[in-house]
């Protein structure tokens, strides 16, 4: 089954909530997805991910991230705001133009385990302007990564 896609929020908010169900337990799913070492292989636009912090990943870790999206390079630092190991992750970034926040959820289902990736945001400045282009892309990009991240652990 395809990642399912929902998109909330106003003209100038990004709501993207994207979920996939994976055959493997939510401890394994967990370990490798909220692993951000592991972020360059199952995101396509990721490049690279070097820790700020010593691992391993808890409340308070920092982490710069290199993005390509829409044509431009991106970089931005993540900051782990929750973690319920096994349950759930949220990392934000509140510098540049466009701050995010990002959650993944992993739930049993069946056999398996919903991954679900959210990223919410508040565009400002011109990003403001282009804030439904910007959730159509990130729905379209985050598809393709949670497709990409099923295919990786159920080889």
């Amino acid at each position: 089954m395809p990642p399912a896609a929902d998109q909330r929020g106003s003209a100038d908010d990004v709501d993207v909530r994207v979920s996939t169900l994976i055959a493997r337990s939510p401890a394994d799913v967990a370990a490798y997805s909220g692993d951000p070492t592991n972020a360059p292989a199952w995101y396509e636009n990721i490049r690279t991910v070097e820790w700020r912090t010593e691992p391993p990943l808890r409340v308070g870790s920092r982490m710069d991230f290199t993005a390509r999206f829409l044509g431009r390079q991106l970089n931005y630092t993540y900051e782990v705001v929750e973690l319920v190991p096994g349950e759930r992750l949220v990392m934000e970034t509140s510098q540049g133009p466009f701050p995010m926040r990002t959650t993944y959820t992993w739930t049993p289902e069946g056999p398996g385990t919903r991954m679900t990736l959210r990223n919410t945001g508040r565009a400002t400045g011109f990003s403001k302007l282009a804030a439904p282009a910007l959730s159509s892309a990130m729905r379209r990009a985050t598809t393709k990564d949670l497709t990409a991240l099923k295919k990786i652990l159920e080889a």
